[in-house]
């Protein structure tokens, strides 16, 4: 993917940080990482954004997007990545990551279906070499 590429993507999710439920920062440390995580609805991407990685733009469908960094070179990481969305009722969805490298960058997408309110508690399990983390998160999703 072309900077230009990336700089749309960085747009949009910068664009989303306005969104008043999106204010505060969402980044764990864990192990020797800072892991950043947002989710968002389908909709903030572009259409080009969206054929680009796959993405079908519904109001009923969210993106989570994932990247690890290593905490003190702040150097993107390539990792093995999983997880888990399960709603109030114990539903449980398997996550599927894509992996997306644009020039240094790297960070993992995967999408999941949605009605209006509905909160998800995600799990995702990150792993590369013998090194291993968990990053929780909680999100509620509207329907725009």
């Amino acid at each position: 993917m072309k900077t230009s590429s990336l700089f749309a993507v960085f747009f949009n999710v910068t664009f989303l940080l306005c969104s008043p439920q999106l204010l505060a920062e969402q980044k764990k440390q864990l192990g020797n990482w800072d892991v950043h995580y947002i989710a968002f609805p389908a909709t903030f991407l572009t259409p080009a954004i969206a054929v680009k990685n796959d993405i079908q733009r519904s109001k009923f469908s969210g993106v989570i997007n994932i990247s690890v960094l290593d905490s003190t070179s702040q150097q993107a990481q390539q990792v093995t990545i999983s997880g888990i969305a399960k709603d109030l009722f114990g539903r449980q969805r398997k996550l599927e990551f894509n992996q997306v490298i644009e020039g240094e960058a790297v960070y993992y997408l995967t999408t999941v279906p949605y009605q209006n309110e509905q909160l998800y508690n995600f799990t995702i399990d990150i792993s590369q070499g013998s090194q291993q983390q968990q990053l929780s998160f909680s999100h509620t999703f509207f329907v725009d």
